[in-house]
This record gives structure tokens, C-alpha cells and sequence, in this order.
């Protein structure tokens, strides 16, 4: 497993505009710049290998909970394969 997530903070666009707005009749509208927001960008990729050469990619785009939740899965697929039976013919 492979976290890219990158997580930036900066103003909304909706906010600078709410703010020139509102400076024009009160200087209460610079309250407006304190607003935040948060982008996820990148991916998380999980890579799976398996007996006779098999091998699986998958990508899972950014968001808040991605990383941790994808942390959890593979934790859960590791635990069912370290518990399975091994094959008829090994």
C-alpha cells in the first residue's frame, strides 16, 4: 500500500468574493479571509501478489478518511490470508 495523498489549505474563491462585497459596506467583510478549506489530491494504491506470477493494482482517489480506511483493509486481507488453509497442492 502506497499513500499520495497531499492535503493543501487555502481560501475558497466564494469567500474573496464575499469579502471585496462586504468591504465596500463594512470592514466586517474582511472576516470572510479567515475561511478555509482543505484539498485532498493524489491517490492512495494498493498492490496485491499472489502465486503463478498474479498481480493486481488499484487506485483509490484522495479524500479525508481514504488513507486510514485503506490501512484497515489491507490489515483485514493480510489477517484472512494469514489464517486461510494453505492450498490442496502446496
Amino acid at each position: 500500500m502506497q499513500d499520495s495523498t497531499q492535503v493543501t489549505e487555502g481560501i475558497p474563491a466564494v469567500a474573496i468574493v464575499l469579502a471585496i462585497l462586504f468591504f465596500i459596506f463594512c470592514l466586517l467583510g474582511l472576516l470572510f479571509l479567515l475561511m478555509k478549506e482543505k484539498r485532498y489530491t493524489g491517490f492512495v494504491t494498493i498492490s496485491v501478489t499472489g502465486p503463478g506470477g498474479l498481480y493486481h493494482t488499484v487506485q483509490f482517489p484522495a479524500a479525508q478518511q481514504t488513507g486510514a480506511w485503506a490501512t484497515d483493509m489491507v490489515g483485514r486481507a493480510r489477517a484472512i490470508a494469514a489464517s486461510a488453509p494453505p492450498p490442496a497442492g502446496a
